[in-house]
């Protein structure tokens, strides 16, 4: 059974998680309809002629698995025909992005209603902890036409100043930590217990910068899966508790955030 850790907050997880840099996006787009290995010189340059053709006429299809409030999708639509985005909560869907090439659906990541060899690209962003990582797997394998893209992605804890980070350290492991489900550790150690059977895999390190005021920030922070479920357990917020020590080491006005993102790409 699929774990839903965020249909109980969609509309906190809609207005205060993070979008994902214009660098990832442009490292990805870049690398559907390209063609990995050396070539020869002279197909090379035949290929350096026709590239912008080619990436148009591949770009038709993407598959934004675990879409969420439709972030990853919205910004694929601006370069795909079509776009399917699929997710496990109704209540996610129901706030994510419209627009009319966008396909929204309920649907697991292991299973889903799409044909063999439909999809030109598939993304995931800061969900593939908590599939059955083996299955999904075998189900991108199913989808994606030849040659086609494969992107997971997540983001780890945010850096601010050495005193709010101390902070938020504590409560990230000695508050809530008891209260993170054990695949949370996947996005700690950027995936790399978790198996990637594709071709040509690279990986890219990228930063989301962001300049919040304290509450926006504690308000990211009720976002978290370990603070729902600590709330669930206790019958309290325990950010209340933290803002009343981040809140005279914050200050007045922003702060800048910093959250480094990790990626892994290859390809069928």
């Amino acid at each position: 059974m699929p774990l839903d850790r965020f249909s109980g907050h969609a509309d906190l997880y809609a207005q205060y998680r993070i979008d994902y840099p214009e660098a990832l996006y442009t490292f990805v787009l870049s690398k559907v309809g390209s063609r990995p290995a050396v070539r020869r010189a002279a197909v090379r340059r035949a290929a350096v002629r026709r590239a912008a053709v080619r990436r148009a006429a591949v770009r038709q299809t993407a598959w934004d698995c675990a879409t969420g409030n439709g972030q990853v999708a919205a910004v694929l639509a601006d370069h795909f025909e079509r776009v399917e985005a699929t997710d496990i909560s109704q209540t996610q869907l129901d706030q994510a992005v419209r627009k009319p090439n966008i396909t929204y659906r309920v649907s697991p990541a292991e299973q889903t209603p799409f044909a063999d060899a439909s999809f030109d690209l598939v993304t995931v962003g800061q969900a593939l902890h908590w599939f059955d990582v083996d299955a999904f797997h075998a189900e991108v394998r199913r989808v994606l036409k030849p040659g086609g893209v494969i992107a997971e992605w997540g983001y780890g804890l945010n850096t601010i100043s050495p005193e709010v980070d101390v902070l938020v350290r504590h409560f990230y492991s000695g508050v809530v930590g008891p209260f993170w489900d054990a695949m949370r550790r996947h996005v700690e150690n950027e995936y790399a217990d978790l198996s990637f059977p594709f071709a040509g895999v690279e990986k890219r390190h990228f930063e989301v910068i962001r300049h919040w005021d304290a509450e926006r920030f504690l308000n990211y922070l009720r976002t978290w899966s370990a603070v729902r479920k600590y709330i669930q357990a206790n019958g309290a917020d325990p950010v209340d508790a933290l803002a009343e020590k981040l809140i005279p080491v914050w200050g007045e006005g922003e702060r800048t955030v910093r959250f480094p993102v990790f990626l892994r790409l290859g390809r069928l």
